[in-house]
């Protein structure tokens, strides 16, 4: 199970690390975020554009790679006016997650079968028992975000050549599967309900961020011009 951890995570070393890097160049700058960090907390730091520039440009970056994660999500749903802080948190833990080698098809780290499309995971859904509806449903959200928001151009390729389903189809069944989560007592219970909710309500603007730091930072000079420009502007879903 995928839990929005990263934020609460930082330690005091991190924060004082992202402060140096702010400022390494720039004495006043430093003292000024110095001053931030004291005043308004971590948050004011993680949410300053320069912060991420340093990130992705210094040779010493010693934070985790979840934390990295974290501010590109942050600032980039911000760009679209998505200002929850725990959406940046879930979103880029799942990122980080999906990362490894084969989490992206399970819907836990324990289980022993994977699922590769979201057809199977509905399918499954209807013989499921005890809390696996409810981890299917979570999984149905992450991958459907995953696979739309980071390899836009493949499933449009896909879509193209072989009539397999469209972005839109990962929009629609990614959140339904947040939704109904969300309605489960397990996300009471970890207090995911809100979150779970959020990500589904605006599914298309999360989506649509992952777009940009795919097209941005994964694989900028790959794809579609055209098409990238109108997932940009319009929240566009492909064929």
């Amino acid at each position: 199970m995928i839990l929005p951890t990263i934020r609460a995570s930082l330690s005091r070393s991190d924060a004082q690390h992202l402060v140096g890097l702010l400022g390494r160049s720039d004495p006043d700058l430093a003292e000024s975020a110095r001053v931030r960090l004291e005043r308004h907390g971590l948050d004011s730091v993680l949410d300053d554009p320069r912060v991420l520039n340093a990130l992705l440009t210094e040779t010493d970056v010693t934070v985790r790679p979840s934390v990295i994660y974290y501010v590109l999500v942050r600032q980039t749903l911000l760009e679209g006016g998505l200002e929850s802080r725990e959406t940046a948190d879930y979103v880029a833990s799942v990122l980080s997650a999906f990362g490894h080698a084969g989490r992206a098809y399970k819907i836990s780290p324990e289980a022993e079968g994977e699922f590769h499309y979201l057809v199977d995971m509905v399918s499954e859904l209807r013989t499921a028992e005890g809390r696996k509806p409810f981890l299917l449903r979570v999984q149905m959200g992450d991958f459907s975000l995953w696979m739309a928001g980071l390899f836009p151009d493949y499933l449009e390729a896909r879509a193209s050549r072989k009539g397999a389903p469209s972005i839109a189809y990962f929009e629609e069944l990614g959140a339904d599967g947040y939704r109904s989560a969300s309605e489960s007592p397990e996300a009471a219970e970890l207090g995911l309900e809100g979150i779970f909710r959020g990500v589904a309500d605006h599914f298309t603007g999360v989506r649509t961020a992952l777009n940009r730091i795919s097209d941005r930072h994964f694989w900028p000079a790959s794809g579609n011009p055209v098409g990238r420009l109108l997932r940009e502007v319009s929240g566009y879903a492909g064929p």
